[in-house]
């Protein structure tokens, strides 16, 4: 598919989103003139595939592709609340404190079950006890694959259900100011009402930890369609009720305040119908061509930019990639200690963590250098 081919469809999507999402029929016309493979590609490469699909038999289009991605979005958002109630119920238990984050939070804000596609259900819980949530993540019937390396663990259970548990939202590696505000995110947690453990975030808490979320994407390898969509939703149903100056001093921060107002912009006027600016086309066309998990390209261009681009750029990018910090005056060497701590506790290994580093991640690192070498080839 051609970029103005895909560009096109992704309007589609968008369109038909917004439809779904605000309970309008799709005009048939225009339906009618679409492109369903192109839109199917579309719609999956930004995990809309659901909302789509909703959109379209609205309008009286029952296509087989999207019939079944329909349906399996409902199945596993089906499935994953299911596993929740279990794993919540696990921690309330072992009276282990814990606050659900994102999608599994997000998913009530829309108007239908499966609308909101979930990867995977998040869940913040107290660090200090993290062997005792593997065990009952394992009583569970869950793999943890890895464990016990960076800020939250991955469970899996066959055939559909992951679950992403958190020990910390954000780490070293990511932006400062971003590490430091939420370091300790207990003084915002809001008990809950009906359970002896659970927590959740203020409406507003809710939307800042919405935007630094997206804001580490965007800025790292870049973020979907989904992700405006949510602004969109969260905006929409709740945006009357937030109190705007706690926003913008929460926002000042985290040196977030510009980008939110970009974000949100972006999104009510592209879901909404309303005429774009140039520079939210331009934002537009960043997060259509990202997908929803962003891309190594963007991951590497923006990663050079901060290191000031061009040829010393790339050479500065290079050296952090491959070279570990030894110093702890270095800012990476925290993250570095808790992602390899095997290798930091014996110091005579580290030299041969950026080997290990290469070997254990190699398809990832050859797809990195294919984009460090387009990305040097653009500043000549």
């Amino acid at each position: 598919m051609t970029h103005e081919a895909y560009r096109a469809a992704a309007a589609d999507v968008i369109y038909l989103a917004a439809c779904a999402v605000d309970g309008k029929k799709p005009d048939a016309a225009r339906v009618a003139e679409m492109d369903l493979q192109a839109l199917y590609q579309a719609a999956d490469r930004h995990l809309l595939t659901g909302v789509t699909a909703m959109a379209l038999e609205s309008a009286g289009v029952r296509d087989e592709a999207f019939n079944q991605a329909k349906g399996k979005a409902i199945r596993k958002v089906a499935a994953l609340e299911v596993e929740r109630a279990a794993v919540l119920a696990g921690l309330e238990e072992a009276g282990i404190w814990y606050l659900p984050l994102k999608g599994t939070v997000l998913k009530d804000l829309y108007p239908a079950l499966g609308m909101r596609q979930m990867a995977d259900i998040d869940i913040l819980y107290d660090a200090a006890r993290t062997k005792e949530v593997r065990s009952i993540m394992e009583g569970l019937g869950f793999l943890a694959e890895p464990f016990g390396r960076g800020r939250h663990d991955h469970y899996y259970k066959q055939p559909v259900c992951n679950f992403e548990l958190h020990r910390a939202l954000f780490s070293l590696a990511h932006d400062e100011k971003l590490y430091a505000y939420y370091r300790d995110p207990r003084p915002r947690m809001v008990k809950d009402e009906d359970n002896a453990f659970g927590y959740h975030f203020s409406p507003e808490d809710f939307y800042i930890y919405m935007i630094a979320h997206e804001y580490r994407h965007y800025s790292g390898g870049g973020t979907g369609l989904r992700s405006l969509l949510d602004t969109y939703v969260y905006w929409t149903r709740l945006g009357e009720t937030l109190d705007r100056s706690c926003l913008d001093r929460e926002l000042d921060k985290l040196g977030l305040r510009d980008f939110e107002e970009q974000n949100r912009s972006l999104a009510l006027h592209l879901f909404g119908g309303e005429a774009l600016t140039g520079q939210e086309q331009e934002m537009l066309d960043y997060v259509t061509f990202s997908g929803t998990y962003g891309t190594m390209q963007n991951r590497v261009k923006n990663r050079m930019a901060a290191y000031g681009g061009g040829e010393n750029g790339k050479l500065r990018y290079m050296w952090d990639r491959f070279f570990v910090p030894v110093r702890q005056t270095n800012k990476n060497y925290r993250a570095y200690a808790a992602a390899y701590p095997l290798f930091y506790r014996h110091k005579l290994l580290l030299p041969l963590l950026p080997f290990y580093r290469l070997g254990r991640k190699w398809a990832g690192a050859k797809a990195e250098l294919r984009a460090l070498r387009r990305e040097g080839q653009r500043t000549e």
